[in-house]
């Protein structure tokens, strides 16, 4: 048993989601969720906590950017300096050179797909008079006037620095600017690929493809950020704008999003319905352990191994480690599914839990020792993850 823990904790570690290295505030999670028509809140967590934007900051950028074209100060034909500076930077980039000149048109393209900096600093300094530092000011100004006052701006491109934070509140203030301040360009963010010097860059924003209604807008990354998104949708005639900060792998932030989106066209006509309570950790829709371990459960089923090694039927006890609550099954299983032959001793389940409006589906390791149990679980909870030992008369 003692030989598996660190394995255990390895994979499950990666499953629920690492934590990231970064100051207290960066990295941690954040989401909003709101009527993009109306600005109804359907659901926050943090909205107005200070995080890190990462690459979100393009969104200001490229609102700057249609605001210049609206009246008149660029075009999309025109060409623009690149900079030593903006050539320089870190990637993602297009490869731009110091003495280049870039279309416009090009340069929103780059950054929408492939969220290049070169070519969002050529940008920046085109508007800004050839300084990036002049053009953040610019942006932050810009930003505290269509209401995004926790904002500060520092880069056009999001790449690190400490002094550039905004908020997820903030963020869909931005997104509902754009929709209805830059509507004739706002389509741009839906953009699948740019084709550029021979090569083709795709979108990173992969719910274009995966989420019926999605047609932009952004990701960002860097590591004191993590994973973030924002995602807007429209569904018969409703559109809702999702904002999520603090992932910690693209695929977690993108399921959230989901699971957001999804729980909010079930709500937004629904008018009395209260806001949506958030009772996740850092892993994306884990539900705190004390209270899904104390829900109902209405039905539970074993979870059946894909390879030869199976899961050990013969328990050596009746303690369990739950793992986690989903509201999804897919969720719990994956979980287990990862875990599953690492302990010979446990037994994968997957229970339906009956918990007031909601189902939830806890991922639970049974038939583990007293001993046991208390060790895995101590070890997950010096990872940062969220875990319970449960005993047989729980």
């Amino acid at each position: 048993m003692g030989r598996t823990l660190p394995v255990l904790v390895t994979i499950c570690f990666i499953a629920a989601l690492t934590t990231l290295s970064a100051p207290a505030h960066a990295g941690g999670y954040s989401a909003i969720v709101v009527d993009a028509d109306t600005g109804r809140v359907l659901h926050a967590h943090e909205a107005d906590t200070l995080r890190y934007p990462a690459s979100l900051t393009k969104m200001m950028t490229l609102y700057m950017a249609f605001d210049a074209l609206k009246d008149g100060r660029l075009k999309l034909d025109q060409r623009i300096p690149v900079s030593a500076h903006a050539a320089g930077q870190a990637p993602s980039a297009i490869g731009l050179r110091p003495g280049q000149t870039l279309i416009v048109r090009d340069a929103i393209l780059a950054a929408v797909t492939k969220s290049a900096n070169d070519a969002t600093v050529a940008l920046g300094e085109a508007i800004g008079g050839g300084s990036e530092a002049q053009f953040a000011a610019m942006m932050t100004r810009r930003a505290h006037q269509i209401g995004m006052t926790s904002t500060t701006f520092r880069n056009a491109s999001g790449l690190p620095n400490p002094g550039q934070k905004s908020t997820a509140r903030d963020m869909a203030t931005l997104a509902q600017a754009l929709l209805k301040n830059h509507k004739n360009y706002y389509t741009y963010f839906s953009t699948p690929e740019f084709e550029w010097n021979d090569k083709v860059f795709n979108n990173h924003n992969h719910l274009l493809k995966r989420y019926e209604g999605v047609d932009g807008i952004k990701t960002g990354y860097i590591r004191a950020s993590g994973f973030n998104l924002v995602a807007s949708a429209k569904r018969d005639g409703r559109r809702v704008i999702g904002v999520v900060f603090g992932g910690t792998s693209v695929t977690a932030r993108d399921n959230r999003m989901i699971e957001l989106l999804d729980t909010a066209f079930d709500r937004i006509d629904d008018h009395n319905a209260p806001v949506m309570a958030e009772k996740t950790d850092r892993n994306f829709g884990l539900i705190s352990s004390a209270e899904a371990t104390t829900a109902k459960p209405v039905k539970s089923r074993q979870v059946k191994p894909r390879t030869e090694a199976k899961a050990s039927g013969a328990s050596n006890g009746e303690w369990a480690v739950q793992l986690g609550a989903f509201r999804q099954a897919a969720a719990a299983e994956k979980l287990l599914d990862r875990v599953r032959g690492k302990l010979p001793a446990a037994e994968p389940l997957v229970e339906t839990v009956d918990a007031g409006k909601v189902t939830l589906y806890r991922a639970r390791l049974t038939g583990l020792t007293q001993a046991d149990a208390r060790t895995a679980c101590q070890q997950l909870k010096r990872e940062k993850m969220t875990c319970s030992v449960v005993s047989p008369d729980a």
